[in-house]
């Protein structure tokens, strides 16, 4: 139980918090997007492309169910909460931290989703998939951060003294 697991949505900040946050800890930092396209020898929106939404959540959930790290960061994308398996698994070996933004900060930071390798389906807005997630982000979730009117420094503060480090 020694890794701390960040969830949310693409563009909330999983990564940029994770990499200063491990710094701080003198933990290792593991991004598990670049991890797939690593293992896949492909990029997030080419592999989409290629096997669809669900194909995709398939290599996710395999990958991610995967991960054998300790004393670490984990920043996996933001469909990892259709990833049963992978959930079950970081629920066992860490603590799940929810970061936490409004629609209209992620509408914001995100740009084109689709571009980013966000795993949306054909007929799904960027709206509908925030909802649909949210209830999954809370229902894994050990710890929520609300980041929303905090700037970097105070998300990662926040995140610190939450986790008590």
């Amino acid at each position: 139980m020694d890794n701390i697991i960040f969830i949310g949505m693409p563009a909330a900040g999983k990564s940029t918090v994770g990499v200063v946050a491990a710094k701080r800890l003198g933990y290792g930092f593991l991004d598990t997007d670049l991890l797939i396209q690593e293992k896949e020898g492909k990029l997030l929106h080419e592999i989409i492309r290629e096997r669809g939404t669900d194909g995709f959540l398939e290599v996710e959930d395999r990958i991610n169910a995967q991960v054998d790290v300790r004393r670490c960061i984990i920043s996996p994308g933001g469909s990892v909460v259709y990833c049963k398996n992978a959930m079950e698994h970081y629920k066992k070996i860490g603590t799940v931290v929810y970061l936490k933004a409004s629609f209209e900060t992620i509408e914001e930071r995100i740009g084109d989703p689709r571009a980013r390798g966000v795993a949306l389906r054909e007929d799904q807005t960027l709206r509908d998939l925030y909802e649909e997630r949210r209830e999954l982000f809370e229902k894994y979730a050990d710890l929520t951060i609300c980041e929303d009117g905090l700037t970097l420094e105070q998300t990662i503060g926040k995140v610190l003294k939450v986790l008590g480090k």
